[in-house]
C-alpha cells in the first residue's frame, strides 16, 4: 500500500530530476523555483529514509535507492497518464459539437438527434447557432465537429468537406388570412408589405437580395431581420409582414393551414443543405454516430 506520505508531487519531481540529472533543470521544466525543488526531493528522502540522489558540483545521479524507485514509480506514473488520457478521450468521444444552421433547425436536425438519442442515450449534443461564416470559422479551427445546414454558397467552405443532402427552397410565408393570400397580382405588390429577412452579411440575406434586384431594382420596407426561426415565425402570425423563410420551417404549417407560402418563386432552385466536416480532424465515435443518423434522417425525409 502507498505510504499516504508520499505525494504525486513527490514522484513527479522525483523522475523529473532523475530524467535531466539537475535540480536546476528539473525545477525549470516543472516551472517551480529551484529551492522548492529540492525541498520535495528531501521530503521525498526522508519519507523514504533513503539518499536518492548522489549530489556533486556536476549535478545529481541516481543511488542504487533512487534506482530502485525510478524502475518502479516511473511505469507507475506512465500508467496514471494513460489512463487520465483515457478518460479524457472517453469523455470527448461522448460528446458532439455540432454547429447548426437555421435552415434546418425545425425538422431535420431534430429527427437526427431523437435518432441519436434513442440509439445512444450517453452521447451529450452541444448545438451551436449563427451565422454560416461564423460557424465554419469554428469547424476550421477545430472547435466543431460538423455544421449542417445550407451553406454550399459560403466562402468560409473552401477547405472543408461538404456533403449534399437536398435543396432546401426559400420561401416567402405569410399569416393565413394575409391580404396578399388572395390577391392574384401577389406578386406585384410584395413591395407594400414589411418584410422579415436574414441578418446582413448572410448567404441567405444574398439570395434576399438578387431577388429584389431581379424584380426591378426595388427595396422593402424591412420589419424584422434574423435567423431565428422562433422569432421570425412569431412576428408573421401577429402582422402583415412577409417572411423569408426556409421551406422546412413552415411546411407543416402551410399543410395545415396556419400559414400560407406566397406563389413566388424566390430563387430558381433551392439551395443545398448538407452537413460540413473538417477532413483533418477525424470524427470522434459519437460524432460518427450522429453523423450517419444524419444521414438517415436526410433519406427519410427528402429525395437525395
Amino acid at each position: 500500500m502507498l505510504n499516504p506520505r508520499v505525494k504525486l508531487r513527490h514522484l513527479i519531481a522525483f523522475q523529473e530530476v532523475a530524467r535531466l540529472r539537475s535540480m536546476v533543470k528539473a525545477a525549470q521544466s516543472l516551472s517551480i523555483s529551484q529551492p522548492a525543488m529540492s525541498k520535495t526531493i528531501r521530503e521525498l528522502e526522508e519519507v523514504l529514509d533513503a539518499e536518492l540522489f548522489e549530489r556533486s558540483s556536476a549535478g545529481v545521479a541516481l543511488t542504487a535507492a533512487g534506482m530502485t524507485l525510478l524502475r518502479h514509480a516511473g511505469p507507475a506514473l506512465r500508467s496514471l497518464g494513460d489512463g487520465i488520457q483515457a478518460v479524457r478521450h472517453s469523455a470527448e468521444r461522448s460528446v458532439v459539437r455540432l454547429g447548426v444552421l437555421s435552415t434546418v433547425e425545425r425538422h431535420l436536425l431534430p429527427t437526427a438527434l431523437l435518432r441519436l438519442g434513442k440509439l445512444n442515450p450517453g452521447t451529450r449534443v452541444q448545438a451551436v447557432t449563427g451565422p454560416s461564416a461564423y460557424l465554419l470559422s469554428r469547424l476550421s479551427q477545430g472547435e466543431l465537429d460538423m455544421v449542417v445546414g445550407r451553406m454550399s454558397e459560403a466562402r468560409e467552405i473552401r477547405g472543408l468537406t461538404f456533403e449534399h443532402f437536398y435543396r432546401e427552397p426559400l420561401v416567402l410565408a405569410v399569416r393565413s388570412g394575409h391580404p396578399l393570400v388572395e390577391d392574384p397580382n401577389a406578386g406585384e405588390r410584395l413591395m407594400h408589405y414589411p418584410w422579415i429577412v436574414p441578418l446582413p452579411s448572410t448567404t441567405l440575406r444574398e439570395q434576399v437580395e438578387r431577388f429584389w434586384v431581379e424584380q426591378g431594382g426595388w427595396t422593402p420596407t424591412i420589419a424584422l431581420e434574423t435567423l431565428s426561426l422562433w422569432l421570425g415565425r412569431e412576428y408573421m402570425l401577429g402582422s402583415d409582414a412577409i417572411w423569408v423563410a426556409p421551406w422546412d420551417a413552415v411546411h407543416q404549417e402551410v399543410d395545415a393551414g396556419a400559414v400560407a407560402q406566397l406563389p413566388v418563386a424566390l430563387e430558381p432552385q433551392g439551395g443545398s443543405v448538407g452537413v460540413s466536416t473538417n477532413i483533418t480532424l477525424p470524427l470522434s465515435l459519437a460524432a460518427r454516430e450522429f453523423y450517419d443518423c444524419l444521414v438517415l434522417a436526410a433519406a427519410e425525409s427528402r429525395t437525395l
